[in-house]
């Protein structure tokens, strides 16, 4: 099993089915998510499929959709 850690090229990630929201329809500015390997979650830019992947942790990313959801995450914007 290969080490998977952030900043590794999105298309090294072994078995990577990449995704985003439905809502994007063909839009190339996206993010998109896989998850490479149990509890893991992988985050490319669509415009750049084989630039860097930030890898998370599978709490580590539902704790940032769920505080973006609740604005929990506001006063970290600018």
């Amino acid at each position: 099993m290969q080490d998977l850690y952030t900043g590794m090229t999105a298309s090294s990630i072994p078995g990577a089915q990449w995704r985003k929201s439905s809502w994007s329809d063909d839009a190339i500015n996206c993010v998109e998510v896989c998850e490479p390997a149990e509890n893991q979650v992988a985050v490319r830019d669509s415009k750049a499929p084989d630039g860097p992947a930030l890898v998370f942790g599978r709490g580590t990313m539902i704790a940032f959709v769920e505080g973006s959801a609740t604005g929990d995450l506001a006063e970290l914007t600018v």
